[in-house]
């Protein structure tokens, strides 16, 4: 049985309602039960979740911040599509980014800072089997830890700068299927690596990171496609 695209929002939620209408229609777009190029009706969504057109009008906007929706004028909201140029393009300066900061980490990181990234590991195999948004959070939280201990302030400007492409491409690849649990393998090498103020390694294994993902990623947008 095909499962439906959207479902009606449960009230007993404590989240905030456009909270949880924006987390659906997110989750339907990664999951491609809303395609690329499909229009975004307000009035249809809102009837599909149960809902009012204020909270639907509220996600879409926060989508198309955060790259997952474009605006057409005239026309009204269409889901974005992803193009192979696209991944490429921002995996290759992310990879570069990352593999730099873990590398600027293993040479200038502190003891502190080294003992939150144990911590945020931890974090993340505890809630290996949570939901995306707990699993994509903690990701995100684990990398920035490696930003700030890379003390290069232009790096982290950069690396916030791509922040809306980076969301919503690692939200899709730790989407699928054994992704998470691999990636948390490799974070624990790249802590490894530098807690033992491996620079080479460190920089090594997080560019290789990034290329997985891409790959992972890669993988996903080929299944759709066939």
């Amino acid at each position: 049985m095909e499962q439906p695209r959207l479902v009606p929002i449960k009230l007993d939620n404590y989240k905030p309602l456009r909270e949880m209408v924006f987390e659906s229609l997110r989750e339907a777009i990664i999951l491609g039960r809303l395609k690329p190029g499909e229009r975004l009706m307000e009035i249809q969504l809102a009837e599909e979740m149960g809902v009012s057109r204020t909270p639907v009008r509220e996600a879409i906007r926060k989508l198309e911040l955060e790259g997952f929706v474009v605006m057409v004028p005239r026309k009204g909201a269409y889901v974005a599509g992803i193009s192979v140029k696209d991944i490429v393009d921002v995996f290759e300066v992310r990879a570069a980014l990352e593999g730099l900061a873990a590398a600027l980490a293993a040479e200038r990181i502190t003891s502190e800072e080294m003992d939150q990234l144990e911590m945020s590991l931890l974090r993340i195999n505890a809630n290996a089997e949570e939901d995306l948004d707990v699993i994509v959070e903690g990701d995100s939280a684990f990398h920035s830890l490696i930003y700030q201990a890379s003390r290069n302030q232009r790096l982290v400007q950069i690396i916030t700068h791509l922040q809306e492409q980076i969301h919503r491409f690692r939200m899709t690849s730790l989407a699928q299927p054994g992704r998470t649990k691999v990636a948390l393998e490799e974070h624990k090498k790249i802590v490894e690596a530098i807690s033992d103020r491996n620079i080479e390694l460190a920089q090594a294994l997080a560019t290789e990171h990034i290329e997985n993902a891409e790959q992972s990623l890669l993988n996903a947008l080929r299944e759709e496609e066939s």
